[in-house]
């Protein structure tokens, strides 16, 4: 899992218990925030039980399943953090044991591995939360810290539901069951259709969380957009002529998003300012230019699969990690890191024959770039003999910035010098 992974939802057991299993082979379908994906088991064995159902949500660091093996041992699969503890009932016990203590006598939340602000710890005392709660809540703040606002919101949600009373805890050493603390959910009754002849479909768990990210963006971000047309008939020109070479040296197609992304990466070296995000009050300057580029999945949703590091490639590095990631897109094989770690981010509005469009930030970044339709338009040109009409190919980009933490100089800046990088292009140059 991606290191910002903090959870994941159970979408498929493509094993039940009782099932044998092979060593690498796939025992269930996960999904996180961005992106579903295949676990793989790491020992051969029986699955002897699943200790979570599907759609249930699990946080990094919990054990999933139990398998035996063929030499008749317990084998807890944490395969979150893609660890094996053996046996399963010595872990079981000390859980049981740990927990006991936690309910028995005060938290000490000097014992955690992680970081909390005194501000944080004299919160969790005061609301009576246990360090193992006080480390399960997952940080907003700079590398996954805990904020006032993250434990304030925790203990507001605990707070609404029914506290069980107190009682003395005692331990008895026995080998213990494996319990599944299911996720409340609260079912909304469906909109009834007044004519009947409507059809009525609920969105799928990648469309709610695309919704909460879009209606949370905008109201985080103050969004404002600027657009400049830029004149690519040079590019046009310069493709069609290596197109065919590009792809039989390198086995891969040439595209214009390569180059888009290469001008970017240009820009964001010449304007750093626009390579941050925000943190609360504070602004994250980000050492590395990593690149989110919009792709198509499978059931047609977008999603972000981000090029790391993409100012240190050349064109033909670009135009592999471009294919790379939209072929997988397509074809529902990303990785969860594959969508981590994006400081800026492109979309092609113009593969739906948009002209430009009005992005929406993707959070926590501060600017994302729309590439609109390349068309054919009459335009004046300039030469030393005087000005005529021509055919040349234009596109527009359209720029949608933080007006928070980016100013309008900065924003329009930016967009230009990626204009100017496009309209340069040398017609010579190698691939």
């Amino acid at each position: 899992m991606g290191e910002s992974v903090a959870e994941a939802t159970i979408t498929n057991w493509l094993k039940q218990v009782g099932d044998k299993i092979e060593m690498d082979e796939a025992v269930l379908e996960i999904a996180t925030d961005k992106v579903d994906s295949e676990v793989p088991s790491e020992v051969s064995g029986i699955l002897i039980e699943q200790l979570f159902g599907k759609d249930d949500l699990v946080q990094v660091g919990q054990t999933i399943a139990i398998i035996e093996t063929e030499e008749g041992s317990s084998f807890l699969v944490d395969k979150v953090t893609e660890e094996i503890v053996v046996p399963a009932e010595v872990v079981a016990i000390e859980k049981t044991i740990e927990a006991a203590k936690e309910v028995a006598a005060p938290a000490d939340y000097t014992t955690s591995d992680k970081f909390f602000s005194p501000l944080v710890k004299n919160i969790a005392k005061e609301e009576n939360v246990s360090i193992a709660e006080l480390e399960s809540i997952k940080g907003s703040g700079k590398d996954g810290r805990v904020t006032k606002e993250d434990i304030l919101t925790y203990v507001a949600g605990r707070t609404n539901k029914v506290e069980a009373p107190k009682v003395e805890v005692k331990v008895e050493v026995a080998v213990p069951v494996p319990v599944k603390v299911q996720e409340s959910v609260v079912s909304k009754a469906a909109p009834v259709s007044v004519n009947g002849g409507d059809e009525i479909i609920e969105m799928d768990r990648m469309r709610k969380l695309i919704s909460g990210y879009m209606v949370a963006s905008v109201q985080t971000s103050a969004h404002v957009q600027s657009f400049i047309e830029v004149d690519v008939t040079n590019i046009v020109k310069w493709r069609e002529k290596v197109k065919t070479a590009f792809e039989k040296r390198e086995g891969e197609k040439l595209t214009f998003t390569p180059i888009m992304m290469e001008a970017v990466a240009k820009a964001l070296k010449d304007f750093p300012g626009m390579n941050i995000s925000v943190d609360g009050d504070y602004i994250i300057k980000k050492k590395n230019i990593n690149l989110g580029m919009a792709a198509a999945l499978p059931n047609g949703n977008l999603i972000v699969p981000v090029i790391k590091n993409a100012d240190q490639l050349n064109l033909v590095g670009m135009a592999k990690a471009v294919n790379d990631l939209g072929n997988r897109a397509k074809a529902g094989k990303l990785k969860p890191d594959d969508t981590q770690g994006g400081t800026y981010t492109v979309t092609n509005v113009g593969t739906f024959g948009s002209v430009f469009g009005t992005p929406i930030i993707n959070q926590p970044q501060v600017g994302i770039l729309a590439l609109g339709a390349i068309r054919k338009v009459p335009a004046v040109i300039e030469t030393p003999e005087g000005d005529f009409i021509g055919i040349r190919q234009k596109m527009f980009l359209s720029h949608s910035y933080d007006h928070r933490v980016v100013d309008g100089a900065l924003g329009g800046s930016f967009v230009k010098r990626v204009a100017e990088y496009l309209e340069a292009f040398d017609v010579d140059r190698d691939f």
